[in-house]
């Protein structure tokens, strides 16, 4: 049975919480709080004017981009000098925040909304078997362990893998039962459905392009069809849920839907779509499209 498509699009709005805040945005520009400290960054979709521009002026740290490409460029940061890693934490899951290269601070806040969906989802299941495919440092990963599931996370990035297993051990969990794979996406999925390996639960948050351990490419409009597909020939026979989510400006949750609906053709359920956006807080709060998703649940 093909699963049922939602007809209309979903949207995901992440607010802050007490280590997180969009605290104002505008002239191509978000101010955020990270922890105790206030955050600049570059949104080109800031149309709008800021509520408060002072505030942008005593920023903590600013990141600014070289020349058109808005995630390369260099961070400047206040009289007090650079900031290095410090701590924050979304429920249960504590993690470590820094000010990397590439104008991120080594988490997404956005994908709280997805955070908490997963949450539920896996709350709501016997001891699932979760797959975090691009899991990045972890968060997700955390959540769902939290929550109750044995989680399996990949990802090509070494680096990214040490930071999500410090992460573990600062969130209490570095015994829950999670596997650490630093390894191509793709290449592991395909072991694994030549294993005949299942899980109750997947997650992919993939780039829009990147490089595997051993010199792999991926980009995600050649690459993301085929991936899918081998991730839903991974999904148990009372599996709960296939959760995607993609950053690329030529995408939209609807073409993210149906190409999910390919991928789980014969599996009967439903498949929401839509797109993910972080809010500021306050009345008249405007909020800002990040991301696409599309996902499958039983």
């Amino acid at each position: 049975m093909a699963p049922k498509l939602s007809l209309t699009p979903e949207t995901l709005v992440t607010r802050g919480w007490s280590d997180y805040a969009l605290l104002d945005s505008g002239d191509g520009k978000k101010l955020e709080r990270y922890g105790g400290f206030t955050v600049v960054r570059p949104e080109p979709q800031c149309f709008w004017s800021p509520r408060a521009p002072a505030a942008f002026d005593a920023a903590n740290a600013v990141f600014d981009p070289q020349q058109e490409e808005e995630d390369s460029g260099r961070w400047r940061f206040d009289k007090h000098g650079a900031i290095d890693a410090f701590p924050l934490k979304w429920r249960d899951v504590r993690f470590t925040g820094r000010f990397t290269p590439f104008r991120h601070l080594a988490f997404f806040p956005e994908q709280a909304a997805n955070w908490e969906w997963l949450d539920a989802r896996v709350r709501g299941l016997d001891r699932p078997k979760i797959l975090n495919l691009f899991g990045y440092t972890g968060v997700a990963s955390l959540a769902a362990a939290a929550a109750g599931a044995e989680v399996t996370h990949v990802d090509a990035s070494k680096k990214s893998v040490t930071y999500a297993r410090e992460n573990a051990d600062l969130s209490g969990l570095s015994d829950h039962p999670i596997r650490w794979i630093v390894e191509d996406a793709r290449k592991y999925v395909a072991r694994e459905v030549r294993r005949g390996s299942k899980y109750h639960g997947i997650i992919l948050d993939p780039p829009k392009y990147g490089r595997g351990p051993t010199g792999e490419v991926w980009r995600l409009f050649e690459d993301m069809p085929g991936l899918l597909k081998d991730c839903a020939a991974l999904l148990d026979d009372d599996a709960d849920f296939l959760l995607l989510n993609a950053y690329a400006a030529r995408i939209s949750g609807l073409s993210l839907a149906h190409m999910m609906a390919e991928a789980t053709h014969d599996r009967g359920g439903r498949i929401d779509w839509g797109e993910l956006a972080l809010s500021e807080d306050g009345p008249d709060a405007r909020a800002i499209g990040l991301s696409f998703f599309a996902r499958w649940s039983r």
